[in-house]
């Protein structure tokens, strides 16, 4: 999860996670080298008083550079539509989770199974435990078996909100009146934080989202509590 002066991305915990953070930092070595030569070519030209004659109305140099900025969005553009095409991507769910905005509060339906529902609150600091976190512990955590595709098909029953998960590279908007459906799969075990990215009113900052991803076992074990 994220803390405290921390700003680099978060570990990932997904396979789509991991796609992301490689982008971004393909995009990141583009954009320094663009820096770096821009910046040294904008200051040998302050400081140099000569000026070259061919450098005016050079068709060649004019042609170089058309064709490489061109090639660079290229190298940045194509990564960047395979990872679109990913993130859209719902291939043969094992598990599908319904998840329903509230203000302010979020409510998972496991439609694969009968009578398994329930609501997930912030927790309240007075029932905290030492090991929980502050405004974004929940009551009921989302369960989940890791290395498991899960189709999650997201609505609102009021307002906007935004389900977002940023360890695993998820976050899609809870509309009212509408369903919309991605697809997660955790790849360790552990506790993953998440809240609510659109700004849905006064307690906006008060419904965290908290996914408890546990082995197979773990899980059906659980899903007999119900």
């Amino acid at each position: 999860m994220a803390s405290w002066s921390n700003i680099n991305l978060q570990d990932s915990s997904s396979p789509l996670m991991e796609q992301l953070i490689f982008f971004h930092d393909h995009t990141l070595v583009i954009l320094i080298v663009i820096t770096v030569v821009v910046g040294y070519m904008m200051v040998t030209l302050i400081f140099n008083n000569m000026i070259n004659r061919l450098l005016l109305e050079g068709q060649l140099i004019e042609l170089i550079w058309t064709l490489l900025p061109a090639l660079t969005l290229i190298f940045i553009a194509l990564p960047s539509l395979r990872l679109l095409y990913l993130l859209d991507e719902v291939n043969n769910p094992l598990l599908t989770v319904k998840i329903i905005g509230h203000q302010w509060y979020w409510s998972y339906e496991y439609s694969d199974f009968l009578n398994v529902e329930f609501d997930s609150y912030m927790k309240p600091t007075v029932d905290l435990g030492v090991s929980e976190f502050r405004l974004i512990e929940t009551d009921n955590h989302m369960i989940l078996p890791f290395n498991t595709q899960v189709r999650l098909v997201i609505t609102s029953s009021d307002v906007l909100h935004s389900w977002a998960m940023p360890s695993i590279g998820t976050k899609v908007d809870a509309v009212p009146g509408r369903l919309n459906q991605s697809s997660i799969m955790v790849n360790r075990p552990g506790l993953l934080y998440g809240q609510c990215s659109e700004i849905c009113g006064a307690n906006h900052s008060f419904m965290p989202i908290v996914i408890e991803s546990v082995n197979n076992d773990m899980f059906l074990n659980w899903l007999k509590t119900y």
